[in-house]
């Protein structure tokens, strides 16, 4: 972990950032003197905790609950932020759901699901933050697969491949006020169900040979956030993964 600095960078708001990638985006901005306005929904002990964390590091952070469904819930989320946090400066839309799913199937449950969490809540959030916001930066989390057309994860795939559309489209309209890129993770973390040897057998089949860390996904949010004159980009932070 990089050594803390006192200088204050503004405030980002980072939705699902109580665990997993989120949880080191969040810690890793903390260290350098970011504010953070930490989003979740079911784990409200685990961003508690996390929070506690953050503020040891003379660090403002505080908790914001929305349930990523609810279009009013996520539609009222950057102004919370904002009433505790004046000087909120970016957005992650980290947050994100993994199902599998296929077309044949046709569950317009899971559809509607993978949809209003993977690209209709960055929607409204990115709306929400450029219409509050004189200025700032976005950054929307991909996959790496929106590269691809790859079966057993359909609705997920069209929401994130709809996902990196909307980072394009986003650039143009809100520059120069407002940068937005996007970051496609590869083999970074296992799904739930999954342990560590199953992004090992994986990444067997990759350029760089190796699985990633979820440092290496918020080293790339800080890139980001700090260089001033990249927007509509995607950097895909997947040892290779992409190119195959």
């Amino acid at each position: 972990m990089p050594s803390k600095t006192t200088n204050s960078n503004g405030t980002v708001l980072i939705t699902g950032g109580s665990k997993r990638i989120g949880r080191t985006i969040a810690l890793h901005l903390a260290h350098y003197g970011y504010s953070i306005a930490l989003h979740y929904h079911y784990s409200r002990k685990d961003a508690e905790a996390l929070a506690r964390i953050i503020q040891t590091l003379q660090v403002r952070c505080d908790i914001f609950e929305a349930d990523l469904e609810d279009a009013k819930a996520v539609a009222s989320l950057i102004q919370q932020v904002r009433k505790k946090f004046p000087d909120l400066q970016s957005l992650i839309n980290n947050a994100s759901i993994f199902e599998k799913s296929t077309l044949r199937a046709g569950d317009i449950k899971d559809f509607d699901q993978e949809f209003a969490i993977n690209l209709r809540a960055p929607f409204i959030l990115c709306s929400q933050f450029a219409s509050l916001s004189k200025e700032g930066t976005i950054i929307n989390i991909l996959d790496t697969n929106v590269s691809k057309d790859k079966g057993g994860h359909f609705s997920y795939l069209l929401a994130k491949k709809s996902l990196a559309d909307l980072t394009r489209l986003a650039a143009l309209e809100l520059a120069p006020e407002i940068r937005v890129n996007a970051i496609a993770p590869g083999l970074i973390l296992p799904p739930e169900s999954q342990g560590k040897e199953y992004l090992d057998r994986l990444a067997k089949n990759i350029p760089l040979k190796r699985k990633g860390e979820p440092t290496d996904i918020a080293k790339a949010v800080q890139f980001l956030l700090e260089n001033t004159y990249i927007t509509g980009q995607t950097i895909f932070v997947d040892g290779g993964e992409h190119l195959k």
